[in-house]
């Protein structure tokens, strides 16, 4: 970061831009451990100042904390997971790991940086679980409490279980394809007798080991399959499995043919990898709901007895009162007590302007105290608060996507039952034709060929390509089943703050009486706003300041303002030489007895029918200008519209920003304002998602913000677009990471193209199986060619799709500008 002018020490060796960075440099020089900033600086990472000052962990030593949070070991130890913000790179994992050199009493600190957790374990009696918050805090890295931690738990108890299974399986395959090559060898080179029973005889004790640990997984699936009078594609799966294990078991024994391990591990790893790459996608949409939790605070100052203690949201019950200062978020619903602000209401209801609260107005968790302190008592808590239904809706909304049964999935049932049946006659015919042992060689060759991995590839292939491509080109793609609903027309619903507008207010429009220097009217104003806590407030003095050239001087231009006042109703005041200086809303300014020229109040007037907000600047009694703060329309969202309304989608909008605003900004861009919908709830919108009785098309939702995340999860496909809350983008199932709509349409005709080749590549699979299980069951193929021509098969399907995406959809340029850079 650049130093301020102001903090520049003379002959110092090293210049900090805060507080904060000096002091963990000075901890870090203390302890030793200065090659951080080596390793940092090697990680190419852009660094920010840490914030030490109001920073409180008592909450880490309640009761309450240590019963839901703390394990006590036998040796008189505890551990402790916690949240770190700030990671940034591999050098914050060293830092991390040294706290045992840091805060003496650490016993061992264990870095998930995926997860942006650190599992701390510490001796009680030298330090308590604050200092040890504390002491991460000192170098830079707040620490929260883990938020679900036993959901957190079993979710990695699972990870490394299947983790384990594929090493497994991927050891004893590498182990089995090398005595298989040997044995090959053998047999063109006449191996002795002796090597060649061992490699064998060890050859399957490795494949059964496999069959056995790893590859129990399908034979369970494919056993509940069969007493459930279901199909799946793990009964072929595990018949192969088990039939090529016994006939190379039976052939070991008997000391002739094949025995088919070596296919068999291979197979086997390569199933259990599409397995994990499965799983690990139902994890990405579990944890939409984790991040939610990240919306509400992990502590509150709880008011008990006249002290206001810190404790942890999960502690605080109905009925309680809690403090809430001004830019923290509402750890609860409830009803205000004592006390007068504004409030941020963005994150629940997508309303960019907060509102004036007074005691007995209700208040939600998740929204922030804008201005002023507040005294709350809780009504809901946990999951019954209003955010917490909402978790719910998303978490609904992740796991009960609108049925659609793709055609690969319908063909794959057919063909279940169709290999099954005629593996079955196969044997049966040769077994009473020429004996048991070409039986069984003929129907392992017939399994092993028309293997359903090789059908089940062209489409996950395919799809698995273009959303590389689609990446490539910053559009993110979390499943296949999006690419072929958005290959659909249908119901295109689109928020308005973030997606159809840029999702920040700017000075749109400043019009102020003449004679009077603006020039340094804008810098006074600029300078009194930056003291504001009111969202407006701060937006106006960053865009007064980056007009003015001036958005790097954060010290203000030398102005004394004095006397600052922060009204409710959407105003500040201050002193300057002798005259005062407001700036605030119409209402505000009235209230104040402000003369208003005709001239401003007419400007003002056309401001608000175009959907901006206006704010006066009055000096001494008088108003000399009126700024327009809006939310400007992205400059590519009408030609945007108007491609997808020829693709077959009917866009409309859904808002929690006021109805005029909304059907303003519904004209700017081309959509009927029948279908612009404004002061719409969370809940509203989820109503709208759902599709209509005799509604054939798809229904797509497109959002930025937390409000949008239940539409997005129960949309049959959802779109977060660039600037997105977190939640939102993990509960949507596309992320646009480029600026504008554009990418849009270019995500909408990909899927179209995707969609054709798929279905063409099922035609290649379908007429590979056709013609290669008709030659195992004629006697033609034998089981070890059926083992070479499997994979052979497999890397086939994958080179037609590579060249078919690659000619559907050019890569792109390495000189195609980036738009947010």
């Amino acid at each position: 970061m650049p130093v301020p002018p102001g903090l520049i020490l003379a002959d110092a060796e090293a210049q900090f831009c805060c507080a904060g960075c000096q002091a963990v440099y000075q901890t870090l020089r203390a302890c030793g451990l200065e090659a951080y900033y080596r390793l940092r600086d090697n990680a190419d990472v852009v660094a920010t100042p840490v914030q030490l000052a109001g920073q409180s962990f008592e909450a880490f030593d309640s009761p309450t904390y240590a019963e839901s949070f703390v394990l006590r070991h036998p040796d008189g130890s505890c551990s402790t997971d916690l949240t770190l913000e700030g990671l940034t790179c591999a050098a914050c994992v060293w830092l991390v790991e040294k706290l045992p050199q840091i805060a003496p009493g650490v016993v061992e600190a264990r870095l998930s940086f995926s997860e942006a957790t650190v599992r701390v374990t510490w001796d009680p009696s030298r330090l308590s679980l604050s200092q040890v918050a504390a002491a991460l805090a000192r170098i830079g890295y707040r620490p929260h409490p883990v938020r679900g931690g036993a959901s957190a738990e079993m979710h990695r108890r699972e990870t490394r279980r299947r983790l384990v299974l594929l090493a497994v399986s991927g050891a004893i395959m590498a182990n089995t394809m090398m005595l298989g090559l040997a044995l090959y060898a053998g047999d063109a080179g006449h191996m002795e007798g002796p090597f060649r029973t061992f490699f064998r005889v060890l050859s399957a004790g490795l494949g059964l080991v496999s069959l056995a640990w790893p590859g129990a997984t399908f034979f369970r699936s494919a056993w509940m399959a069969i007493r459930l009078r279901v199909v799946n594609l793990d009964v072929p799966i595990a018949a192969a499995l088990l039939v090529g294990g016994l006939a190379g078991l039976v052939n070991v024994i008997l000391d002739r043919g094949e025995i088919y391990f070596d296919s068999l591990t291979v197979l086997l790893f390569l199933l259990l990898v599409g397995r994990f790459v499965q799983y690990r996608q139902q994890r990405r949409a579990d944890d939409a709901v984790g991040l939610l939790f990240n919306l509400t605070p992990s502590t509150c100052h709880l008011l008990k007895d006249g002290r206001t203690t810190d404790v942890p949201v999960d502690a605080i019950q109905s009925g309680d009162s809690v403090e809430v200062r001004p830019g923290e978020t509402f750890p609860a619903d409830g009803v205000i007590l004592a006390g007068r602000s504004m409030v941020n209401q963005a994150l629940l209801t997508g309303e960019s302007t907060p509102t004036a609260v007074n005691p007995g107005a209700q208040v939600y968790a998740g929204s922030q105290n804008v201005s002023s302190p507040l005294v709350v008592q809780t009504m809901r808590t946990g999951r019954d608060t209003r955010i917490g239904k909402l978790m719910r809706l998303i978490e609904d909304g992740v796991r009960d996507k609108p049925p659609i049964v793709q055609f690969a999935d319908r063909v794959g049932a057919w063909f279940v039952v169709v290999v099954s049946v005629i593996a079955v006659i196969v044997f049966a015919v040769w077994g009473m034709k020429a004996g048991l042992e070409p039986a069984i060689d003929h129907t392992v060759a017939l399994l092993i060929v028309t293997c359903p991995c090789v059908l089940g590839l062209a489409t996950p292939l395919t799809i698995a390509i273009a959303i590389g491509r689609l990446s490539r080109r910053d559009i993110l793609v979390k499943s296949g089943a999006a690419l072929e609903r958005l290959a659909r027309g249908g119901r295109l619903l689109l928020d308005k703050t973030g997606t159809l507008t840029e999702g920040q207010l700017q000075l749109v429009r400043w019009t102020g009486v003449s004679g009077i220097d603006h020039a340094d009217l804008r810098r006074k104003t600029a300078e009194l706003e930056r003291r504001s806590n009111h969202p407006i407030g701060r937006a106006l003095a960053t865009a007064l300041l980056t007009a003015d050239g001036d958005s790097t001087n954060p010290f203000g231009h030398g102005f004394e303002i004095t006397d600052i006042v922060e009204r409710n109703d959407g105003g500040i005041s201050g002193w300057l030489s002798g005259q005062e200086l407001r700036v605030g809303s119409p209402r505000y300014t009235a209230a104040a007895g402000i003369v208003i020229p005709p001239m401003l109040e007419s400007a003002a007037r056309e401001l608000e029918q175009s959907g901006a907000t206006a704010v006066y600047v009055s000096v001494a009694g008088q108003a000399l200008a009126v700024a327009g703060m809006g939310d400007r329309v992205r400059v590519d969202a009408a030609k945007a519209i108007a491609d997808l309304s020829r693709l077959g989608w009917t866009p409309q909008i859904l808002s929690g920003d006021a109805q005029d605003v909304v059907a303003a900004t519904a004209r700017e861009v081309g959509i009927h304002t029948k279908v612009a919908f404004g002061q719409m709830s969370p809940e509203e919108k989820l109503a709208r998602v759902h599709r209509r009785p005799g509604e054939t098309g798809a229904v797509v939702m497109v959002g930025d913000g937390v409000n949008d995340a239940a539409a997005l999860a129960a949309a049959e496909v959802g779109i977060a677009v660039q600037g997105g809350a977190e939640a939102s983008l993990s509960a949507a199932d596309v992320y646009i990471a480029r600026r504008g709509l554009l990418p849009l349409v270019e995500l909408v005709q990909t899927s179209r193209r995707t969609m054709r080749l798929i279905r063409r590549n099922l035609l290649v699979s379908l007429g590979y199986n056709l013609l290669a299980g008709s030659l195992a069951a004629a006697g033609l193929m034998s089981p070890l060619v059926a083992a070479i021509i499997m994979p052979v098969s497999s890397a086939t399907v994958l080179t037609l799709v590579v060249l078919s995406i690659n000619r559907a959809m050019p890569a792109p340029s390495s000189k195609e500008p980036k738009p947010w850079k």
